[in-house]
Formats: C-alpha cells, sequence, structure tokens
C-alpha cells in the first residue's frame, strides 16, 4: 500500500494535470494537420434560362486539388464536393466559362488549390417545341397467309423539345418495337415512343396505344 501511494497517488493532481495537457495537445496536432487530396467532381449547370437549352458540355466534370484538416478530407462524402455554374445570363451560341475556387463548394475548413481543366466549353440553342407524329414498329413472323393491312398508333402525334437546330431534324417519333408474331385478327399493344437525339425529348410522355390490323393475304400460290 505504501508502495503504491509512493509511486501512484504522489502528486495526484500535477499527473492529471499533465495527462489532461497532453490530450488537449494531442487534440490540438490533430485538428490542424492537412492533407492535399484530388477528387472528381461533375459540373453542375444552374439558373439556365426556359428559353435556352444546352447543346453540348465539355468537359462534363473537372478534377480537384483540395487542402484541409484531414478529419474534413478523409471523411469526404460524394454530395458534399460541388461545381457550379450559373447561367442565369446566358446567351445562344458557344461560350467558355473560367472555374475557379467561387464556382465550387466545399465543406468548412476544406480549400481549393487546383482546378483542372480550369475552363468548360458550353453550347447553347434556342429551346424549340413541335408535334411529331408516331410511327409504330411493328416485328416478328405472321402465319402463312397473312399480312398487315394496317397499323393506328394513339396517340397519333407527340410533342418534343430540345435545341432548335437538333428539333427541326427530327420528323417522327418511334416506338419500341411491339411482336406480332402469330397474330390472325387485330390486336393492342401498349409501348412507349421516343426520339434516337438524346437532346431532343418527348414532352409529358405517355404509353402509346399500337393497333395492328392484320387480314387473309390476297396474294394467290402457283
Amino acid at each position: 500500500m505504501s508502495l503504491l501511494r509512493r509511486y501512484v497517488f504522489h502528486d495526484i493532481g500535477l499527473k492529471l494535470f499533465s495527462l489532461v495537457m497532453a490530450a488537449c495537445l494531442w487534440a490540438v496536432v490533430t485538428q490542424v494537420h492537412t492533407e492535399d487530396v484530388s477528387w472528381k467532381s461533375s459540373i453542375e449547370l444552374h439558373s439556365l434560362p426556359q428559353s435556352l437549352v444546352i447543346s453540348s458540355v465539355a468537359p462534363a466534370e473537372a478534377k480537384l486539388w483540395l487542402s484541409g484538416p484531414s478529419r474534413v478530407l478523409d471523411h469526404l462524402g460524394s454530395n458534399e464536393v460541388h461545381i457550379a455554374l450559373d447561367l442565369s445570363a446566358a446567351q445562344p451560341g458557344e461560350h467558355t466559362y473560367s472555374l475557379s475556387s467561387g464556382n465550387v463548394h466545399v465543406p468548412e475548413g476544406a480549400h481549393v488549390k487546383q482546378i483542372e481543366p480550369a475552363q468548360v466549353r458550353i453550347a447553347l440553342d434556342m429551346r424549340e417545341t413541335k408535334q411529331i407524329e408516331v410511327r409504330p414498329r411493328v416485328v416478328g413472323r405472321l402465319a402463312s397467309g397473312f399480312t398487315i393491312t394496317n397499323v393506328v398508333a394513339d396517340p397519333p402525334q407527340v410533342r418534343v423539345a430540345g435545341p432548335a437546330k437538333r428539333v427541326d431534324l427530327v420528323d417522327a417519333a418511334v416506338t419500341d418495337p411491339v411482336d406480332a408474331t402469330g397474330l390472325l385478327s387485330q390486336r393492342t399493344f401498349t409501348t412507349n415512343a421516343y426520339v434516337s437525339d438524346p437532346l431532343v425529348q418527348v414532352v409529358h410522355p405517355q404509353p402509346v396505344r399500337v393497333t395492328v390490323f392484320v387480314g387473309k393475304s390476297s396474294r394467290r400460290r402457283d
């Protein structure tokens, strides 16, 4: 017991104080330790006027070099780093925008050291809409002696929207294929219509009912 008092409890207050100070010092050192990390982030385009649409963005993402406390950078989440461009004052045409730390949103304590590339090229076009016909796509083989006499789409037209130059080149929307294999009379299929150009979209997409009419072929065999 005397040994315990001599080596453990002797100057216990000073020992506890030293332990607390050591813990505080470790916390401070950990707090201020900084490191650098690289990070890839997509470039988000905000506040685009409704009259405009984006024709192309190059590049679509940028690489960041971030600096900050390890306690922050070691636990970065994919939703915590964003590159954002304000396009509220954009005009039609091709434009080059510079990227700086002011375009990057990072957690408190982190800093942007470098962005690569430092510029992004964006092509903007006037938004255009128009009505185009729906062209059903029918596949499959009918029974011998039968043929397709008519194909009707409901609705017969859809409205599409996109960059004016791209919309002008589109004359029809095509349905997903409907299989008429073995059909002996009319049948209605429910499917969807789409435009092959990814920048031209169907406005308010809805199912398309495709009715395939089949009858006996009038062609005679020799």
